[in-house]
């Protein structure tokens, strides 16, 4: 009986081991966890800090991995449980080609999706704010409109400044044909030279970005989730 006992004790401290290590792997390779466990028809993504492409970033930045990101986004669009995506962006920007990628993937959706912009959503940031149906922004929240750019060497031909121009003419293409700003607006926010100290472009908080047509309203976490039931009910 007492070995019974000690079997059973045994057993039931190796599941919640193997629970806790299931939750934390979980943490550490895909940034989420199921707790707490509700049951949902909406899947809230994340995309935290910088968006990491096709180069590896230091242990110590947090990052958003696009290969993490992608399969939950087809994941979503496959499931038959889920009917919304909620997009959470607190992003520096990151990985140019990584993150109008996930733009393009999420834009293409047939399922409704809101996205809220808290703390920023800078730089590449923009289209991704910009690549749901409806988007909102945190009064408090920023989204910096800049030029891209790149560390590191460089070839000083022509044919490299070609290649910039075609790049972000991509990225002011998207933006423009998925959110209200005109372009000669957003090229003008892009390139001012008096707003930020060592480099060109805008910040834009809260309403400003509102105002310009950027993002469709202010708005906090329930005004999102209602948008989006709203959205998915007009979708049935």
């Amino acid at each position: 009986m007492v070995n019974k006992l000690l079997s059973e004790k045994s057993s039931e401290e190796n599941d919640r081991k193997q629970v806790i290590e299931k939750t934390q792997e979980s943490i550490k390779e895909l940034g989420q966890t199921n707790v707490p466990e509700t049951k949902s028809n909406i899947h809230a993504m994340t995309i935290i800090g910088q968006i990491e492409g096709h180069i590896v970033l230091p242990p110590q930045n947090k990052a958003t991995k696009y290969e993490h990101i992608i399969p939950q986004i087809v994941a979503v669009e496959e499931s038959d449980d889920i009917e919304g995506l909620l997009l959470i962006l607190n992003t520096v920007g990151g990985d140019v080609e990584a993150g109008l990628a996930i733009a393009e993937l999420i834009s293409s959706m047939r399922k409704p999706t809101v996205s809220i912009v808290l703390g920023g959503g800078h730089s590449i940031g923009v289209p991704l704010a910009v690549s749901t149906d409806y988007s909102y922004i945190a009064p408090t929240a920023t989204m910096t409109i800049h030029p891209i750019r790149m560390n590191g060497l460089i070839i000083g031909v022509p044919q490299t400044y070609d290649y910039f121009n075609k790049m972000q003419e991509r990225i002011i293409n998207f933006i423009v044909d998925h959110s209200n700003i005109k372009r000669s607006t957003l090229k003008k926010l892009m390139f001012t030279t008096s707003e930020l100290a060592n480099d060109v472009g805008t910040v834009l908080v809260g309403l400003e970005a509102v105002n310009y047509g950027l993002i469709h309203e202010i708005g906090g976490l329930k005004d999102a989730l209602k948008k989006l039931r709203s959205l998915i009910k007009e979708k049935k």
